[in-house]
């Protein structure tokens, strides 16, 4: 029973080889919208190929892709050739695609419009970069087919308008797949070799397959890091290549760029000659101003009455002396009581005598200060007498010199009351020599007070 069944793997074999064995999904010629584009890191294109109501997965390999010369993008209108086929693994058939051009729009025109934006965007045809063009060089580098019609222009024209130059051709291949290697091999060699004042990129008039070398991205940046200054002569005049755009100055034709590059020797002899003869009316107007001057000198008192002249200036020299000798003399005398008055300030505000009247206040001060503690010692000792007589006042032992004495109590207190006795209590008295002991017989308080017995 289980027989009947397939494997998902088997059906997806076997859908494979009925769409490889169908002759009409191996030749498809087909045309749509790219979305969904991606460009994958090993050079794989996948994407998705659209028209309004279907769509279908695309994959261009890169050994496929690599000789396209436009880059693919979401939502170009493309035609393809290729062949339809399953990927397994996922169960969906798919386009492979072998060929690709755009709708509408030549390849080689799309690719010439996106890589003159990208260089444009990067700066590389900014004027700020572009070099001047030497006015008289010395030696011209053309570098062209070394048997087209160009380089026949090219060295004809430079002959008859500037023959002291040399010209060097460095020959090229200017179309075919060794254009591009050859032309940017040429333009190295050139700024090796540092021998060249410009140089002149030529070629003659032709498709825009047949021009395409000069729309080579790698060619358009060999130009751009050229130290020598380069002229792009490329094609007829409305033929527009990107090295056109990267290069330091654009002629028209082959023979426009050898004529922008020359200047004409028979301009130059003109010039020359006009040069010439302006020089020679300078220099007779000149010549004739000096013998003028000549004549007017030798009318003059100088060479009529040289002696005049000498004495004049000795007379001239006399004064002047006089009027040096003077200045010198009234300038010392003014620097002399300068230096007087300059002396006696010195002298009054001399350091010396600051210093000694400030000792001299010093001693005063020092004097002053002896006299005023001697004051105060007096008047400290005599304060010092009075305190000291004052406590001998009350000393006690002056009082019992007297004949008084001091009864203290039993407890070691002086009696002050009559209050703080009882009769027949011990008592102390205390006199210069020394103590008595007694007994208290009869207290009496003041006249106005109680007796006690």
């Amino acid at each position: 029973m289980n027989d009947r069944y397939l494997t998902v793997s088997a059906l997806t074999k076997y859908m494979k080889r009925k769409i490889e064995a169908d002759k009409h999904l191996t030749d498809v010629w087909l045309k749509g919208e790219i979305s969904n584009f991606k460009h994958h890191s090993r050079g794989h294109m996948y994407f998705t190929l659209k028209d309004e109501s279907a769509r279908i997965q695309a994959v261009m390999f890169a050994n496929k892709n690599k000789d396209l010369v436009f880059l693919p993008e979401n939502g170009m209108q493309v035609l393809v050739h290729g062949d339809v086929g399953l990927f397994e693994s996922q169960g969906q058939y798919q386009l492979y695609i072998n060929d690709m051009e755009p709708d509408g729009v030549g390849a080689l025109y799309l690719a010439y419009e996106q890589l003159k934006g990208k260089l444009e965007n990067e700066g590389l045809f900014d004027q700020k970069t572009k070099r001047l063009l030497p006015k008289y060089p010395k030696h011209i580098g053309i570098i062209t087919s070394p048997t087209g019609a160009a380089v026949r222009d090219i060295l004809s024209t430079l002959e008859r308008r500037y023959p002291i130059a040399q010209a060097t051709v460095l020959p090229v291949y200017v179309q075919g797949e060794n254009s591009k290697k050859s032309i940017i091999e040429a333009l190295r060699f050139a700024n090796d070799r540092r021998i060249f004042d410009v140089l002149i990129l030529a070629r003659g008039g032709g498709s825009i397959e047949e021009l395409w070398s000069f729309n080579e991205e790698a060619v358009a940046r060999a130009i751009f890091e050229s130290e020598v200054p380069i002229i792009s002569a490329v094609g007829h005049e409305t033929d527009f290549t990107i090295s056109d755009f990267v290069a330091d100055f654009r002629a028209a034709t082959p023979t426009g760029a050898a004529e922008i590059v020359a200047p004409s020797i028979l301009d130059l002899q003109t010039t020359v000659k006009q040069y010439d003869r302006l020089l020679h009316s300078i220099m007779k107007t000149k010549i004739t101003n000096l013998s003028i001057n000549l004549n007017t000198l030798e009318k003059s008192n100088f060479f009529r009455k040289p002696r005049y002249l000498i004495e004049q200036k000795n007379q001239e020299l006399d004064r002047l002396m006089e009027n040096l000798t003077r200045s010198i003399s009234q300038n010392y005398q003014y620097k002399n009581d300068n230096y007087t008055f300059v002396q006696k300030r010195f002298k009054q505000l001399s350091p010396n005598k600051f210093i000694q009247q400030l000792n001299q206040k010093v001693i005063m001060a020092r004097k002053q200060l002896d006299k005023n503690q001697q004051q105060i010692m007096v008047r400290k000792r005599n304060d010092f007498q009075n305190s000291l007589s004052k406590l001998n006042l009350l000393n006690p032992t002056v009082i019992m010199e007297r004949g008084y004495s001091i009864a203290y109590t039993n407890n070691d207190q002086i009696v002050r009351s009559v209050k703080q006795l009882k009769p027949k209590e011990n008592l102390t008295l205390k006199v210069l020599d020394g103590e008595i002991n007694c007994v208290v017989n009869k207290i009496e308080e003041g006249s106005s007070g109680d007796k006690r017995k």
